[in-house]
This record gives C-alpha cells, structure tokens and sequence, in this order.
C-alpha cells in the first residue's frame, strides 16, 4: 500500500502543469515555494520506497538462485545415487542397488520441490523489477521536474527584483522631469517667476510715485507765485512782471 501511494504521488506530481498552476496562483512565488517543498519530500519518500523495494526484489532474486542450485545438487545427488544403484545391481548386490534407488528417488523428490519455489517465485520478481524500474522512472522523472522548478522560481524571482528595479527608476526620474507641471523643480521655478513679477512691479510702482512729487512740487510753486500777484493787486502796488529771458 505504501509504494502504492508513493507511485500515486509520483505519477500526480509528474502530471502537474507548472505554467497552469502558476497562471492560477494569487502568489505565484509562494505556490514554485510550495510545489518545490513538495516535490523535494515526495522524491525523499520515493527513494526510500525504492530503495526498500530493491533491497526485497534482492532478497527474492537470492531466495530464487538458492531454490535454484539446491534443485541442481539435489539432481547431482540423484544422478549420484542412480549411478550407485547401477553399480551395485551389475555385481548382485540388489538390495543394496533398491536403497541407493530409493536415495535417488529421494533427491530427485527434494529436486522438483526447489524447483517449484524457484518457479513460484519467478513471477513475482519479474513483477517487482517492472515496479523498481517504474519507480526509477518516476523518480527520474519528478528530478528534472524539481529542477525546473528551482528555475522557474529563480527566474520569477529575478525578474520580480528587475521589475521592481524598473519601477524605482521610473518614480527617481519621474520627480526629477523638469516638463512635469507638478514637480518640485516646476514648483520652485514658478514660484521664482512670481517674485522676479513682484520685484518688477515694485520698481514701476516707485518709479511713477516719484514723478508724482515732482509734478506735486510743480503745482506748489505755481500757486505760490498767484497768491503774491493777489497780495500786491489788494495793496495797490503794481505786481512785479516775471522776467521773460531774451
């Protein structure tokens, strides 16, 4: 039942569709973590059930060589014997010649039991060498399925770190775009543009608040010079004409 069960594991193992299962998976590094424990245990456990399986088919293969030449020297010890009996009735000696018939008769009994355990266990050793080499196959098999699982996993791996490489690059040039309207140098070179207007605009605002006092001071002095006309108009006294340059 056990080797049963591990040949179940192997031959579902071996069947399993890596892409499919990981085309399905949320998390597909978890599931080549899981699928590679998996099939690391199942290759302990199928190597320790054959080994187990070989050391029983050895086991058989001795008991049947065993059977084997015991049913052979039970024949020799049947010829043996016979030819003993032979011997013995050519010079008389028939009683003689009956008991060493009877031995061969015996040997030759023994013979054909080795002989039928050696039979009845061929069939099974030929069964069990058929599974060990399945086994093999399957075990073989369930190797190189575990090696393209470590790299598949060490592909998926490396192009996670590059991905995730490409993404930081990305975000480092992306706040850095001089032509990004959001950026922090964007930002600061608006916020420039708006003093460099302030600055321009203060110096305008100076520069016509100037001009006013000079046409104020202007004003002032015309009027001073009315107010004396009128002085001298309500004395009687002739006002005094303003010098006209030649």
């Amino acid at each position: 039942m056990a080797k049963q069960s591990i040949f179940g594991r192997i031959s579902t193992l071996m069947k399993a569709n890596i892409n499919a299962l990981l085309d399905s998976a949320e998390d597909p590094q978890k599931m080549l973590d899981q699928l590679v424990r998996d099939y690391t245990n199942s290759i302990a456990d199928a190597e320790s059930a054959i080994a187990e399986t070989i050391g029983n088919l050895r086991l058989l293969e001795r008991d049947h060589q065993e059977d084997a030449q015991a049913a052979a020297e039970w024949g020799n010890k049947a010829l043996a014997a016979s030819r003993k009996a032979d011997e013995l009735r050519t010079t008389g000696n028939t009683t003689d010649a009956d008991k060493f018939d009877n031995l061969a008769k015996i040997a030759l009994q023994r013979q054909i039991s080795e002989e039928n355990e050696a039979k009845a266990i061929a069939p099974t050793i030929a069964t069990q060498n058929e599974v060990v080499d399945k086994l093999k196959e399957g075990l073989n098999g369930m190797k190189q399925k575990l090696e393209q699982l470590k790299a598949k996993r060490s592909e998926l791996l490396a192009r996670a770190k590059t991905a995730e490489a490409q993404n930081k690059v990305h975000d480092a040039v992306k706040s850095i775009d001089v032509l990004d309207p959001t950026s922090e140098l964007g930002r600061f070179e608006d916020k420039v543009r708006r003093q460099e207007a302030l600055a321009a605009g203060k110096q305008e605002l100076a520069a016509s608040t100037l001009d006013a006092q000079f046409n104020a001071l202007e004003d002032v002095g015309e009027l001073t010079e009315v107010e004396a006309r009128l002085a001298a108009l309500k004395t009687g006294a002739a006002p005094a004409p303003a010098s006209i340059e030649q």
